[in-house]
C-alpha cells in the first residue's frame, strides 16, 4: 500500500481523545524494547509472511527451503500466516504452515496480467483441496490499483467460492473500498481490511483510535460479515508522511497497542510485516523497505 489522497477517511466527529491506548510518556527506550519483546513473545493472531531476501523480488522463484527458514522463525510468535501469492514459490508457504501447525490466509495476486491471473486462481483452488487453505483471498488491492473491474473481481471471487464449498472466500483492499463496492462486499464471505494510519499521515499518537475507526467502517460495510484486518502496521525507519513518523520507538508503540487492542475486543489481525523487503522502496519509497518486526537479515529488530 502507499499514499493515496483519494477516498481517505473522514475525521469529521471522530474524538481522538477517545481511546490512546497504552502510555508510554514514562518508559525509557529500554522498558519500551522489553515491553515491545513481551508482546511479541506473548504471541499474535496473524502474521503477513515476508517471502523475499535482500536482492530477491517478485517474479524471482524462492525455494522451499528460503519459505522453510523464515517460516521456522516466525511459527512462535503467530497462528495464522498470510501468504500473497500462489506462484513462483508462494505456494509453499500454506502447505509449509499447515505442516508446522499453523492456519493460512492464501491470497491469489490478481493484476491486469489475465494469463497469470489464470495461474493464481487455479493455484489456489489447488492449494485449497489439498487442504492447505483455511481462508481464501482472492486478489489484493486490485481495485486500489485499478487494474480489473469490479465486474472481472467478482467473477474471479465467484468461481473460487463455487470451486471451494466451505472454505471462507474474500477480498483484500484498503478498508473503504467496502462502503465504496458494494457489490465486491456481497461476493464476498468475509471482509479483509487493510488498515493503516501511517498512510493517512496520521501522528502515532492517534493512531491507535484512527485504526479503530477504520475497523468500524470496514464492519459497518459488511452489514453483519466478519471483518478480519488483513495489513496494519508502522514502519521503523524511512522517514515520514505528513504527520506520521516512521522511527523505532513509532513502530514499537503500534505494535505494543495494535496487539492489546485487538486481543482485548477480540479483532483477527495480521500484522504488517514479517521481515523487512528492499524491493519494495520501488512503490513505496524509502519507507518500503522497513515494515518488519525482523531486519532484512531475519534478526528481530529490538
Amino acid at each position: 500500500m502507499s499514499y493515496r489522497k483519494e477516498r481517505q477517511f473522514t475525521l469529521t466527529g471522530t474524538n481522538y481523545s477517545d481511546y490512546a491506548g497504552i502510555d508510554f510518556t514514562e518508559l525509557s527506550v529500554a522498558k519500551l524494547e522489553h515491553l515491545w519483546r513481551e508482546t511479541l513473545e506473548n504471541g499474535m493472531h496473524g502474521l503477513c509472511f515476508s517471502m523475499y531476501e535482500d536482492g530477491q523480488k517478485p517474479g524471482d522463484i524462492i525455494t522451499e527451503d528460503q519459505v522453510f527458514r523464515r517460516m521456522e522463525i516466525i511459527k512462535p510468535y503467530t497462528k495464522w500466516v498470510r501468504s500473497f501469492s500462489c506462484v513462483e514459490g508462494n505456494e509453499h508457504i500454506p502447505r509449509i504452515a499447515h505442516k508446522m501447525g499453523l492456519n493460512t490466509l492464501v491470497g491469489a495476486w490478481l493484476g491486469d496480467d489475465l494469463e497469470m491471473n489464470e495461474a493464481e486462481i487455479e493455484s489456489l483452488i489447488s492449494l485449497a483441496k489439498k487442504g492447505y487453505v483455511d481462508i481464501a483471498a482472492v486478489g489484493n488491492e486490485v481495485m486500489y490499483r485499478k487494474e480489473l473491474t469490479e465486474e472481472q473481481l467478482i467473477k474471479y471471487i465467484n468461481r473460487v467460492k463455487e470451486a471451494l464449498p466451505g472454505i471462507p472466500v474474500g477480498y483484500v483492499d484498503a478498508y473503504y473500498e467496502f462502503s465504496h463496492r458494494p457489490g465486491i462486499t456481497e461476493a464476498c464471505d468475509v471482509i479483509l481490511a487493510n488498515c493503516y494510519p501511517y498512510w493517512e499521515g496520521c501522528p502515532l499518537e492517534y493512531s491507535l483510535n484512527h485504526m479503530r475507526e477504520m475497523y468500524a467502517q470496514a464492519v459497518d460495510a459488511g452489514k453483519g460479515k466478519k471483518v478480519i484486518i488483513t495489513e496494519t502496521g508502522w514502519p521503523s525507519e524511512g522517514g515520514s508522511l505528513k504527520g506520521a513518523m516512521a522511527s523505532p520507538e513509532n513502530a514499537m508503540k503500534y505494535f505494543i497497542n495494535a496487539q492489546a487492542w485487538s486481543a482485548k475486543e477480540n479483532i483477527d489481525m495480521f500484522y504488517f510485516s514479517s521481515f523487512d523487503e528492499s524491493w519494495k522502496t520501488g512503490s513505496e519509497g524509502d519507507v518500503g523497505a522497513f515494515w518488519g518486526l525482523w531486519d532484512k537479515n531475519e534478526k528481530l529488530k529490538f
